[in-house]
């Protein structure tokens, strides 16, 4: 990118630089953090990883250097030529589908393809029959055609029973007639359908002899492949710019009586959900390597000096308050990732069990998940946020690398609906397990699922065993054990859910009414499942549980001594927040409560020192974070002064006097 502005090339930072701060705290750590990279990855992913961002750095289709200046119509333009690129790049370098993943998390911009690839395909593999995927799966495999997930309407979002498009059966030809009713039936909010797409999945109600047999899935042909204006009867646009995501052209669409044939109507169904645990890593290493840069103030009473005796302010990283906002992102982080991997292998258990006819998992599997994502995607919105509050001014400028970040990550929240319906789906199961365990116990009969393939059952049973008891800790350091942790967090849950269907099933309390306390279960059940899943990772209950990547885990003592660090601060700090709950329930005393408290410091002390490396093993590179304050190198003021001189209104000169007509002052030739 153009300069505009001439920095003189002598001028430095004042001492220390941050390269000399952040090579200090990388000094102090107390385990190997490539090792734990190792460990959290694998050796085969670090190659996949290293391999594709080599290509994306060396190719100029992807230089993100001039992406912070660009408006919505460039920012656009510039999605769809890396789009384009990308797919060319998946084929001549016979990318693998995960190496193809690994580019797209590292290119970190959504772009016109994006639901191409995470909804429209999917949904036709889950949903279409052998003639629909002959159809337009494999066109669509190579990007012959180009596809949307055409669902939220202008007038309905989550409530998908409320659509107003209609698809209505005419026998005589063989035919559905799709049609908007309505204004509020536009389609809205569909990515890719703006510009980019050709074809839709619609969500439209059936309507056949005369009867509405609610919603279903059809695919619908809406350009033409040749000169990619929309077909007749239907308009197509651009919904306009939004908080973020405006390198995705997200549209509005309106059908006027349009046909399609009976065989694109798809019949099954299928859903992905994603984690927050990368978010949470991106925002902490942004944080916390600046914090170590950043200096503010002098500490007169712990004045820092370096080696020829001067006194320097305070790095912001060494501010207690900074530290407890920090350090529990990190741990958010961790937590988050080890969910993550373990849900995925228990859905895939889930999918070699179903195939044999046993879905024992589903229900739990659902639920958890449906919970888990609506409690995952606020920690990690609320969570980037205070990571960038925690940068102070420079947090505000997009050189941070926070505003497009936090912009593209926010709508995780909202995806169609607000994340507390979500919510309902895991306390209705919990309700329901609730129940079948007081039954089976009356009937003296005992669940034979183990805690942890169904830790719900286990945390309501431990309850029902005695519901009035009550924590025996004595001391701070007792907190530090795995057992007490979930025990804590098992009767807090189990107490939430047994007043909740008490007001239920014996006061008549209306579904409606119990909405707050049915939020509070959901969160109450998934903190306990972070929790398990982090305390499982370093305690495993079986080595059948322990893969390659776990064993560099187990087998390096410092690595399992600085995360059990980090899991113990999580769960704490977890408990701190929620502190009125665990309190309510009575199983906590208000003077175990102020011993918490005490711990808690004592592990953000233990953490201090391996802060910086411990997201420095996220493994998380410069291209991807695209922040100055974020660099590995440390560079963060020279990086923001070269950026601000190459910001496009610098190579203006404006004629500011309001008392001219012009708004730009005229170039005049220098006489010498």
């Amino acid at each position: 990118m153009t300069s505009y502005i001439k920095i003189p090339s002598h001028l430095t930072p004042s001492d220390p630089q941050g390269s000399e701060s952040l090579a200090i705290e990388r000094s102090k750590a107390t385990f190997d953090v490539k090792e734990l990279t190792l460990a959290l990855y694998g050796a085969d992913e670090l190659s996949r990883r290293n391999k594709v961002l080599k290509v994306l750095e060396s190719d100029p289709t992807f230089d993100k250097s001039n992406i912070y200046y660009m408006g919505r119509t460039e920012l656009y333009e510039y999605a769809l030529k890396r789009d384009k690129k990308i797919v060319k790049l998946f084929v001549t370098n016979k990318w693998s589908p995960e190496e193809y993943q690994i580019a797209l998390r590292f290119l970190d911009l959504p772009g016109p393809y994006q639901v191409h690839r995470s909804m429209f395909i999917p949904t036709i593999m889950g949903q279409g029959t052998e003639e629909q995927k002959r159809k337009f799966l494999k066109p669509a495999i190579r990007h012959e055609i180009i596809g949307c997930y055409a669902q939220t309407e202008l007038g309905h979002g989550s409530n998908v029973q409320g659509l107003e498009t209609t698809a209505t059966y005419i026998p005589e030809t063989d035919e559905f007639v799709l049609h908007s009713p309505h204004l509020t039936s536009a389609k809205w909010w569909a990515g890719g359908l703006g510009r980019a797409a050709n074809h839709a999945i619609v969500m439209a109600r059936l309507i056949t002899n005369g009867k509405d047999k609610g919603p279903h899935p059809f695919i619908v042909q809406i350009r033409d492949l040749t000169t990619h204006e929309p077909l007749p009867g239907i308009i197509i646009g651009d919904i306009g710019p939004k908080f973020g995501y405006n390198s995705i052209d997200n549209g509005f669409m309106l059908f006027d009586h349009v046909r399609i044939p009976r065989s694109n109507m798809f019949s099954k169904f299928s859903q992905v959900t994603k984690g927050a645990g990368f978010a949470l890593a991106r925002a902490a290493t942004i944080a916390v390597r600046y914090s170590a840069v950043r200096r503010q103030f002098v500490d007169k009473e712990n004045p820092k000096t370096l080696s020829n005796g001067r006194i320097v302010e305070t790095p912001v990283l060494d501010y207690t308050m900074q530290q407890y906002r920090l350090f529990s992102v990190i741990a958010q982080a961790y937590a988050v990732y080890f969910t993550g991997e373990i849900t995925f292998n228990l859905y895939k258990k889930y999918v070699e069990q179903s195939s044999s006819g046993d879905f024992s998992l589903l229900a739990h599997l659902h639920a958890s998940t449906s919970g888990l994502k609506s409690l995952t995607t606020a920690m990690a919105v609320d969570s980037i946020e205070d990571c960038r509050r925690s940068c102070g001014g420079h947090g505000y400028s997009d050189f941070s690398g926070f505003t497009m970040f936090y912009q593209n990550y926010l709508p995780n929240t909202t995806w169609e609906g607000d994340n507390y319906l979500l919510t309902q789906q895991t306390a209705r199961y919990l309700f329901k397990t609730y129940r079948e365990v007081i039954h089976s116990k009356q009937q003296n009969k005992i669940f034979t699922l183990q805690s942890n393939t169904n830790p719900t059952i286990y945390y309501m049973s431990q309850y029902l065993s005695n519901p009035n008891q009550k924590c025996t800790i004595t001391s701070p350091s007792d907190f530090m054990n795995p057992e007490v942790q979930l025990a804590i967090y098992g009767y807090r849950a189990a107490h939430l859910i047994a007043q909740a269907v008490d007001q239920i099933d014996n006061h008549q309390r209306s579904w409606n009414s119990m909405l707050v306390e049915i939020s509070r279960i959901s969160r109450a059940h998934c903190q306990y499942i972070l929790v398990q899943n982090f305390i499982l990772t370093l305690h495993p209950q079986s080595s059948d549980s322990i893969n390659e990547k776990r064993r560099i885990l187990h087998n390096s003592p410092s690595l399992k001594k600085v995360l059990t660090s980090v899991c113990n601060l999580f769960a704490l700090h977890t408990i701190e927040k929620d502190l009125s709950e665990f309190l309510e329930s009575e199983y906590l005393s208000p003077k175990q409560a102020g011993m918490l408290r005490v711990q808690v410091s004592e592990l953000i002390n233990e953490i201090r020192p391996n802060a910086v490396a411990l997201v420095d093993a996220f493994d998380l590179p410069d291209y991807l974070l695209h922040s100055a304050l974020g660099r590995y190198d440390g560079k963060v003021y020279e990086t923001m002064i070269d950026w601000a001189s190459k910001e496009p209104l610098n190579g203006i000169t404006f004629d500011s006097s309001p008392y001219s007509e012009d708004l730009f002052k005229k170039k005049v030739k220098s006489k010498i």
